[in-house]
């Protein structure tokens, strides 16, 4: 009898081991960059700037029928950051460390620190061009009726490791959001999200901390009416109260097409627009109208000179970006060219000289190449220019007349050191 138990066991163990996978993966990623210009204007008389930075991943993945977990370590440093002879220094840190429980035939928690990535990026995204990323300590609710429809629940809530002060944090304190897909119809697929943003506060007044929470509404349509056409559409509102207890009262819009051209779509040309809500610069009153696209991967949109909600941008004028992309696939190289007209949302006025500047910013030209070489490495190039004008030097500082332009070298390598079969 214990010999057919002991022989059951085992049988039951080998089928266990038999639907779980293990893997280890790698990725090492150095770009170097040349900045004249990235991000704002150059003052007069400012030298380029020259520098590698790189980020160094591995990460141990894990999946059977119960379960699905990650555990993801990053090195992000700058090449000569680190003395030759240093003992240890403070680069490393764990992005990802998360589990995935399946609670139902459709049901699952994954909870710990984890991206958040939904839709187009613009509102949760993990900011894969930054080295270092983005992550949450998160827990999700997740539902998937294959098919039909899927939903996530999340809840954060954050706190150091002070224990006597409720308030100390260095993100969002809380967080609350729900976003659910669903496809209509053959041709149209929709996402809708609803988050609940709360940021501490401390009155000047009574030295008092509290919560502040605002909330973004929105909507997004894929609409595909042929095979080489592909229509989106957005639309996100927030209200609440921003981080400073003002009123908040903005809104987001977007729309492009992407059209397929030549043998599988080799050239693709997007024309679109984007219109991010702003605060007059002459505005006297306590509200807030300048949309915040919180935790998105800002650097996609907006042009790769990341001029705009990139670090910070509360408060701000907001934006109308109107663009134009080509991409063309030739064998295992992608070139490809987008330019962005850009121009506030809302009044540029200077208070102390009296005037009121243009709406229009200015231009930006990127250019941009890709290679694969095979599965595992591929390299990356991108130069980009940015045509400014006054009111981008009014609002950005440094000078239009400098040549304000930033290039880019790549490489991405991503080995799979280790997959069980």
């Amino acid at each position: 009898m214990k010999k057919k138990v002991l022989f059951i066991s085992i049988l039951i163990s080998i089928q266990f081991y038999t639907f779980a996978q293990f893997s280890i993966d790698g990725e090492f990623r150095p770009r170097t960059e040349y900045n004249h210009g990235l991000k704002k204007l150059t003052a007069p008389n400012t030298d380029a700037t020259i520098f590698t930075a790189q980020r160094t991943r591995i990460s141990f993945n894990f999946e059977n029928d119960f379960m699905v977990s990650k555990i993801t370590f990053q090195d992000v440093r700058n090449w000569g950051s680190t003395p030759q002879l240093a003992a240890s220094d403070g680069f490393s840190a764990l992005h990802e460390a998360w589990v995935q429980v399946k609670l139902a035939k459709s049901w699952a928690l994954k909870a710990g620190r984890q991206e958040l990535v939904y839709d187009d990026h613009r509102i949760f995204g993990n900011v894969g061009w930054a080295h270092q990323a983005r992550s949450h300590d998160v827990a999700v609710l997740k539902f998937d009726k294959k098919g039909i429809v899927k939903f996530d629940f999340g809840i954060a809530f954050n706190q150091n490791a002070t224990l006597s002060d409720p308030y100390a944090t260095a993100g969002y304190k809380a967080m609350q959001y729900f976003w659910l897909q669903k496809d209509l119809g053959k041709y149209i697929d929709m996402s809708f999200l609803i988050l609940n943003n709360g940021l501490q506060y401390q009155d000047p007044s009574s030295l008092k901390y509290s919560v502040l929470y605002s909330q973004t509404t929105g909507a997004r349509f894929t609409v595909k009416p042929k095979e080489n056409l592909d229509i989106n559409l957005a639309a996100y509102y927030q209200d609440g109260k921003d981080g400073s207890d003002k009123d908040l009262t903005a809104y987001y819009v977007a729309a492009s097409a992407t059209l397929g051209l030549l043998d599988k779509d080799k050239l693709k040309l997007t024309a679109g627009m984007e219109l991010l809500s702003g605060t007059d610069r002459d505005s006297t009153i306590m509200v807030n109208n300048s949309f915040t696209p919180l935790y998105g991967t800002n650097h996609k949109f907006n042009g790769h000179m990341d001029y705009f909600y990139v670090g910070s941008h509360v408060g701000n004028v907001g934006l109308q970006d109107i663009y134009f992309k080509a991409a063309y696939k030739v064998g295992k190289m992608t070139p490809g060219i987008d330019f962005h007209i850009f121009s506030a949302a809302a009044i540029l006025q200077d208070q102390v000289n009296n005037k009121v500047y243009e709406s229009l910013l200015g231009y930006e030209i990127d250019f941009s190449v890709g290679y694969k070489l095979n599965d595992f490495v591929s390299f990356k190039a991108g130069y980009s220019q940015m045509l400014a004008t006054e009111s981008m030097e009014f609002l950005k500082g440094g000078s239009k007349d400098e040549k304000n332009n930033w290039g880019w070298l790549m490489l991405s390598v991503s080995p799979k050191f280790f997959e069980s079969k």
